[in-house]
């Protein structure tokens, strides 16, 4: 259900910077979102198309990049993507590490016309 939040959120960025640019009409929405979000592209698109009505970005498309986990080890200081389930420093075999990337959720550009 947090997509629901998230998602109005995201429209009301989108809105202000169309507008903020004399945007007629919002055609299409680009989004990067982290594989370890919890986000669901398809909850995302249904809360969209729901709260984007009678706006200048109803009917928009979105378009959404997954970015992949990457973590530095705590231990050697590398930098790696974890294969699934197997989140250990394939440098020194270290478990885990700081997340550097995939808890994201951004708009990357947004096209107007």
């Amino acid at each position: 259900m947090h997509e629901m939040a998230i998602t109005e959120g995201m429209l009301s960025v989108v809105l202000e910077y169309a507008e903020k640019a004399g945007a007629q009409r919002v055609t299409g929405i680009n989004l990067c979102v982290g594989e370890m979000s919890g986000l669901v592209d398809d909850s995302i698109q249904f809360y969209f198309d729901f709260l984007s009505q009678g706006t200048l970005a109803e009917k928009a498309r979105l378009t959404f990049t997954r970015i992949p986990i990457r973590f530095r080890c705590r231990n050697c200081g590398a930098e790696f993507e974890p294969a699934e389930r197997e989140w250990t420093c394939p440098d020194c075999g270290s478990t885990g590490g700081e997340i550097l990337a995939g808890q994201e959720m951004r708009v990357e550009s947004i096209e107007v016309e």
